[in-house]
């Protein structure tokens, strides 16, 4: 089996990919900048590392067949900038294959932290590494977050005329584990949620799961950001391939809460 490593891999979603490896019986090698944990999960061999500096890259990456990509930050400027350090680290390392985590709409929406995200997609192309990128709608773990944060309110404001394509993690990762361990694919077709909802549908489904009672109070939020949005540029109805809803990923977040 070959060796894997993902950047991030203490994250959401490195830790799903990282799982996925594991249960494939391939090599797994992770970075972060977290320290190794006292009992770190068997078959994984953990390194902390500085993505700032590089520091810690060189000795995680020797003898690597893939690396699969998802540390970020919110940033989009640094951002960039980590994706500049882990490629020289990778071509100082023999050239393996680089799978690249980024997010549909990234060409379309002027959010910063998309730009950045973007421009790490050209670090990638323009590598000399052998590559595949994948861009996911955004997770259902976010929506999650998102309509916590604004349920702390009496009144809970959604933004008005959007929808949203949400996908299960564990189903990105699934995808991301298939293209590391395939040959390098350059742009691979998007992945996207089973369906699109209107947010403050999200919402209601959200406060019924949690037995919260609020008034929804939608808002139209000003700006080419939210244009954008509204004009669904972050959607891929063509490429709905997931197959857990929001719903029932909801339920089974409730469930495990209780």
């Amino acid at each position: 089996m070959s060796v894997v490593l993902v950047t991030g891999g203490s994250g959401t979603l490195g830790r799903a990919v990282v799982r996925g490896l594991v249960r494939e019986g391939h090599r797994v090698r992770l970075t972060s900048r977290s320290p190794r944990p006292a009992e770190p999960d068997p078959g994984v061999d953990w390194h902390t590392v500085d993505y700032a500096t590089g520091q810690g890259l060189d000795a995680a990456f020797a003898g690597v067949d893939s690396i699969v990509h998802t540390a970020t930050v919110v940033n989009g400027k640094r951002d960039a900038a980590l994706t500049r350090t882990v490629v020289e680290a990778a071509v100082r390392a023999g050239a393996p294959h680089l799978v690249y985590i980024s997010i549909v709409g990234v060409d379309r929406i002027p959010f910063s932290y998309y730009r950045g995200k973007l421009a790490a997609e050209a670090v990638v192309r323009e590598s000399g590494l052998p590559w595949t990128i994948l861009r996911t709608t955004q997770f259902h773990d976010l929506v999650l977050r998102v309509l916590s944060g604004l349920a702390v309110l009496p009144i809970m404001p959604v933004p008005s005329g959007i929808r949203v394509q949400s996908v299960e993690v564990t189903e990105v990762a699934e995808r991301l584990v298939a293209l590391a361990t395939g040959t390098p694919a350059g742009n691979v077709p998007d992945l996207g949620g089973p369906e699109t909802h209107l947010v403050s549908d999200l919402a209601r489904l959200y406060l019924r799961a949690r037995g919260k009672r609020r008034r929804l109070l939608p808002v139209r939020f000003p700006g080419k950001v939210f244009t954008t949005y509204r004009n669904g540029e972050h959607l891929a109805p063509e490429h709905a391939h997931g197959t857990v809803t929001f719903a029932e990923f909801l339920a089974e977040e409730t469930g495990k809460s209780q």
